[in-house]
């Protein structure tokens, strides 16, 4: 009894000892804005934020060269999305963020040179003409379209990556190729095609998420 009494005296005691310690709630690493152009302080060799928006001005910028994008006497029917755009890189990444990025800016570039067709809105623009026809909706203020528009010439691509690692050391380098072509929808023709490269090595990757 006087041992049981004398571990029960030990025990009470430690959990005043520990209700009565002081819990550290310092505050983490406050967030901080990074320039989305720039390389921020968790870097890896996959794909990241600096990459995709150079990538996509140098598309946007070639791809306004050329003549039966930019020339044409009308303006040609063009869809940029990433149905046709294959990641087969190590990278994880959403190919959205490239695609969405490009299209964006090359509309608002191309001030009317081109017209942009919204592919991936296909079923929601259905959907609405179906209830203007069926009189369930007024006829808005847009005149009435025979058909959704077709397109001239649409974006395809492909995103490959080579992974070399030295067992020794744990480096780690990584070469990403991104390649853009835009393909003519009568003829298969590319009729312009670009190319992004680059190469990075590090200690250790980082997860993309």
């Amino acid at each position: 009894m006087r041992r049981l009494f004398k571990m029960s005296t030990v025990f009470a005691a430690g959990l005043a000892l520990t209700a009565c310690q002081t819990v550290d709630n310092t505050a983490g690493t406050p967030t901080t804005y990074v320039d989305p152009g720039s390389s921020g302080p968790v870097r890896g060799v996959g794909i990241e934020s600096q990459d995709i928006i150079s990538m996509t001005d140098q598309m946007m910028r070639d791809m306004l060269t050329e003549p039966r994008l930019a020339s044409a006497a009308t303006p040609p029917h063009i869809i940029i999305d990433s149905e046709y755009f294959q990641n087969e890189s190590s990278s994880r990444l959403n190919k959205n963020s490239i695609t969405d990025r490009l299209r964006v800016s090359l509309n608002r570039s191309a001030q009317g040179r081109m017209q942009f067709v919204g592919r991936h809105y296909a079923d929601m623009v259905a959907k609405e003409r179906e209830l203007k026809r069926q009189g369930v909706v007024d006829k808005a203020t847009v005149p009435g379209a025979k058909a959704q528009k077709g397109g001239d010439y649409r974006l395809g691509g492909r995103i490959t990556s080579l992974d070399s690692r030295d067992p020794r050391t744990g480096m780690i380098q990584r070469y990403n190729q991104i390649v853009f072509e835009m393909v003519d929808l009568e003829t298969a023709e590319i009729i312009w095609s670009g190319i992004y490269e680059f190469a990075k090595s590090a200690q250790d990757d980082i997860i993309y998420r």
